[in-house]
């Protein structure tokens, strides 16, 4: 039976490959944990409003498996999208670009 590797193990193996791109590999994780972060947000102010996914989904005019998908931190939501779940969250939706603290 094959032994399964914990996660530190598994970055380190893959961090000494000769392919292996560090800033490709930091900006994939950047991006995971942003999609992690806005799924939160949107499972918990849909709970906080006591809605299931379907009620949400009916409000924002989508289907439940889209709004699943999102709570899952799956798919990347278009403006428009990301505008009906504000307002069907009884949130208001902002979009801004700011400057690094590095910049």
């Amino acid at each position: 039976m094959a032994e399964h590797m914990s996660m530190d193990e598994l970055r380190s193996s893959r961090a000494n490959r000769p392919d292996f791109d560090a800033d490709e590999y930091n900006a994939g994780r950047e991006e995971a944990r942003l999609a992690i972060e806005f799924a939160n947000a949107i499972r918990e102010r849909r709970l906080e409003l006591g809605l299931t996914q379907t009620q949400l989904a009916q409000r924002a005019g989508l289907r439940q498996p889209d709004v699943s998908r999102l709570e899952s931190g799956g798919g990347t939501p278009t403006i428009g999208m990301l505008e009906r779940l504000a307002h069907a969250l009884e949130l208001k939706f902002v979009a801004r670009f700011e400057k690094n603290d590095a910049a």
